[in-house]
C-alpha cells in the first residue's frame, strides 16, 4: 500500500444527468470526510469548464442534511458539461489542479468523462505529480464497458417502463398505431426496457427495435401492418438511434439532412423528427387513420419520483469504493460493477483501468434481442428487472380482460 497521500479533493459531474448522479456526489463527499487525509472538498460547477475557470464551491461546508437531500434530487447538483476537452485544455485543467493542490480528482460521468480522467492521469504521472484520478460510472445508456450495468441506467428504464405502461393503456382506449421515440444512439438498452411494461397478453410495446439491428423502414411499415391487423392497435418503441445496414440514421435517411451537434454527431435528442418521420411512413404506406409519435428525449434523464432504489444504492456505493480506494493505494481507475451468478440479485464492485472503460462502448449482448429484430427475449426481461424495480398493477375489466403474460 502506498503512503497516505495528503491534499486537496476536486469531484465534478459530466455528460447526461441522471435520477441518481447526486447519490455518487453525496457519497464521494461523505465518504472523503471520513478521510483526515482528504483536507478541502471542492466542487468543479460544470464540469471541466468549471475547473478551466476555476469555478469552484467548498463542499465540505455543506451540512449532511442538505447532502441527503441534494442526494435524494435528481440531475447535476454541480450542473453538467457537454464538452470534451482537448489536450491543451486538459494540460492547462492540470496545471489548475496543481495550483490548488489537487491531489484527488473524481469526475462522474460516461466514457468521455472516463477519457478525460485518462489523460488527467497520463499527464500527472508524466511529471510525477502525485495524483489520484477516479472515474465514477453514470450513465442512462448503460453502455459503459466493464460493468454489468450503469448507475442511472435503472431509473431511467423505470421512467421508460411506466411511460409505456401509461402510453398502452392510453392507446387501448382509443386504438390506433402510437410510435414513442426512446434514447439510445448506439445501445439499445434504454428502449429495451419498454418491454417492462407488459402484463397482459395483448399489452405494448408490440414493436421494439434498437440500434443494434439494422432497420428498414419497408419491413417497419410491414410489422406495425400484421399487429394492427391482429390487434386492431399497436404500440412501438425505438431509439432514437436506429441506423440501416450502412449504419445511415434513419432519421438522416427519411428526412435527407443532417443537424449536428456539438460532436458532430446527427442530434438525435431534443427533437421529434425521427418520430414524425416514421409517423409519416405509416400514414402514407397504410390505410390506418390515427397515428401518432412522441418523442420522450430529455424527460427520462431527471424525472423525479422514478427513482429505482437498487439505482440509488449503487450509485452512492461505486463513490464511496472509488474514494476509499483512492486514498488506500496507489492506484487509479474506474469502479465498475459486477453481478454476480445465481438467481438472486447481488452484485460486486471492482476497479477497473481507465482506459477500458474511456472512449469506446458496448452494445445490447445478442442473447438479448428476438431472432426477428424487432422486440427483445426474455433473458433481457430477467436481467432489467432488478435494476428497474417492482412496477404497479394494471387491473382490467372482466370482460375486457386476456390472460397475464407469465
Amino acid at each position: 500500500m502506498a503512503a497516505t497521500l495528503k491534499g486537496n479533493m476536486l469531484i465534478a459531474q459530466s455528460g447526461g444527468p441522471t435520477v441518481v448522479i447526486n447519490q455518487s456526489l453525496v457519497g464521494a463527499v461523505l465518504e472523503a470526510k471520513e478521510h483526515a487525509c482528504i483536507q478541502g472538498i471542492y466542487g468543479a460547477l460544470n464540469g471541466i469548464k468549471g475547473v478551466l475557470k476555476e469555478n469552484f464551491v467548498n463542499l465540505r461546508r455543506e451540512t449532511v442534511a442538505t447532502l441527503e437531500a441534494v442526494a435524494r434530487t435528481p440531475s447535476s447538483a454541480l450542473g453538467t458539461v457537454r464538452q470534451k476537452p482537448t489536450e491543451e485544455e486538459c494540460n492547462q485543467i492540470f496545471s489548475i489542479l496543481m495550483r490548488y493542490n489537487i491531489r484527488y480528482f473524481f469526475y462522474i460521468g460516461g466514457n468521455d468523462s472516463a477519457e478525460t480522467t485518462l489523460i488527467l492521469n497520463e499527464n500527472a504521472r508524466k511529471v510525477n505529480y502525485e495524483f489520484r484520478c477516479f472515474h465514477i460510472p453514470k450513465t442512462i445508456d448503460n453502455d459503459l464497458r466493464e460493468n454489468d450495468h450503469t448507475p442511472g441506467y435503472g431509473s431511467a428504464a423505470r421512467f421508460v417502463a411506466l411511460a409505456i405502461m401509461g402510453d398502452n393503456l392510453d392507446n387501448r382506449a382509443l386504438p390506433g398505431v402510437k410510435i414513442d421515440v426512446i434514447m439510445g444512439r448506439n445501445a439499445g438498452f434504454l428502449t429495451a426496457a419498454s418491454a417492462l411494461a407488459r402484463q397482459y397478453g395483448d399489452d405494448g410495446p408490440h414493436l421494439i427495435y434498437l440500434p443494434e439491428k439494422p432497420f428498414s423502414p419497408e419491413k417497419f411499415v410491414s410489422d406495425v401492418q400484421e399487429v394492427y391487423g391482429r390487434l386492431g392497435r399497436c404500440l412501438v418503441a425505438v431509439s432514437e438511434g436506429i441506423c440501416d445496414e450502412q449504419k445511415t440514421p434513419i432519421l438522416v435517411k427519411l428526412i435527407g439532412k443532417e443537424d449536428p451537434d456539438p460532436f458532430n454527431n446527427p442530434q438525435l435528442s431534443g427533437t421529434g423528427a425521427l418520430g414524425d418521420a416514421l409517423a409519416r411512413e405509416v400514414k402514407e404506406k397504410t390505410e390506418i387513420k390515427r397515428v401518432r409519435a412522441d418523442t420522450f428525449g430529455y424527460l427520462q434523464r431527471s424525472f423525479p419520483g422514478v427513482v429505482s432504489e437498487v439505482d440509488a444504492s449503487e450509485a452512492r456505493q461505486v463513490a464511496r469504493i472509488a474514494v476509499r480506494n483512492a486514498v488506500r493505494a496507489d492506484v487509479d481507475g474506474s469502479v465498475a460493477i459486477r453481478r454476480l451468478p445465481g438467481k438472486k440479485y447481488r452484485v460486486s464492485y471492482e476497479v477497473v483501468p481507465l482506459a477500458s472503460v474511456a472512449r469506446d462502448t458496448r452494445k445490447m449482448p445478442e442473447e438479448f434481442i428476438g431472432s426477428a429484430g424487432n422486440d427483445v427475449t426474455e433473458a433481457f426481461l430477467e436481467y432489467a428487472r432488478p435494476l428497474v424495480g417492482p412496477l404497479p398493477k394494471m387491473a382490467r375489466l372482466k370482460g375486457w380482460a386476456v390472460p397475464k403474460i407469465s
